[in-house]
């Protein structure tokens, strides 16, 4: 539980960095408009401020089909490269023409984390906090305002304030962003599911959620998208859980997916078809299988069979 929590907030520093910016413009372009003499040009006074606006709007038309193609966390890093750079140009910015180059990356960095954070914390948190992780977002991107808010203020205290300067300073946090997103974010794994990829799925779930069996939530993923990944449903060995240690080595490399069923304690275990037919066993959640009931090692299920057949 604390992984997923953890994530969470380390993801939601995209929007803090969004809140940031938003705040410290409104500072800046009172020191811009000084430098660069825009006194009498307020459509371009205008455009500085709202270049971070048309590339989030720009960015975020393509955004959910590029991510479904890439996945959330490579996204999230470029977001992170974007506010780097950014901050960085501004912070160099000879010229309005660069400041305006700057803020437009800005903007992509800005509509990359406000598109994709909330999905990637619905996507990795726990049912039971999901609503509460979401509001994170919206939190520390008030937050990031609020600590912009002081900076400048504090700068505009100075003899000479630079407003490149804090402009610049976004680069730091987002250093710290780049970091996070590379190091310590997974994959989010209802991505993963809908890639057909289980196995690092379940290791994602296990990561999250602190414990081994994940089962539950993976069945549940598998059945919401529809997908069992390039193995069909009618191409799963179905055999009890407790058999999972004997052939380990045999199916260490497999997805395997446990799938509860209606009689309390009891459970089955789908594994892909290394070849043969497909079975069914029944296992208890305590370990004592129906197969040492006399039901047999390996009962056919005959929707299995059906399923394999027409397929």
């Amino acid at each position: 539980m604390s992984g997923a929590v953890l994530v969470a907030v380390a993801a939601a520093i995209g929007n803090l960095l969004q809140g940031w910016d938003n705040a410290t413009i409104a500072g800046a372009v009172l020191y811009i408009k000084k430098e660069f003499q825009l006194e009498s040009n307020p459509t371009v006074e205008g455009l500085i401020v709202a270049m971070s606006l048309i590339g989030a709007t720009v960015i975020t038309t393509c955004s959910g089909a590029v991510a479904d193609s890439l996945g959330r966390r490579p996204m999230l890093i470029i977001s992170s490269v974007l506010y780097f750079l950014s901050g960085l140009v501004m912070l160099w910015s000879p010229n309005v023409y660069v400041l305006l180059m700057a803020r437009l990356l800005d903007g992509f960095g800005i509509g990359l984390a406000v598109t994709l954070v909330p999905v990637y914390i619905s996507e990795t948190a726990p049912p039971e906090i999901r609503g509460l992780l979401n509001t994170l977002p919206q939190f520390t991107g008030s937050g990031g305002m609020f600590l912009s808010y002081c900076m400048v203020f504090g700068m505009s205290l100075m003899d000479s304030p630079s407003w490149r300067l804090m402009l610049g300073v976004l680069s730091i946090p987002s250093l710290i962003y780049f970091v996070l997103t590379v190091f310590f974010l997974p994959e989010s794994p209802r991505w993963l599911v809908s890639k057909g990829r289980m196995l690092e799925a379940k290791r994602v779930l296990q990561r999250l959620r602190g414990r081994e069996d994940v089962s539950g939530e993976m069945a549940l993923l598998v059945e919401g998208l529809g997908v069992g990944g390039d193995t069909s449903l009618e191409e799963y060995i179905i055999g009890p859980a407790s058999d999972l240690v004997d052939d380990q080595d045999i199916y260490a490399d497999k997805d395997q997916i446990k799938l509860y069923g209606p009689e309390e304690g009891l459970s089955w275990v789908a594994r892909p078809v290394t070849g043969g037919q497909s079975s069914l066993g029944l296992a208890s959640r305590r370990g004592s299988m129906a197969t040492q009931s006399g039901l047999g090692l390996g009962l056919v299920d005959p929707l299995v069979t059906l399923f394999g057949s027409v397929h």
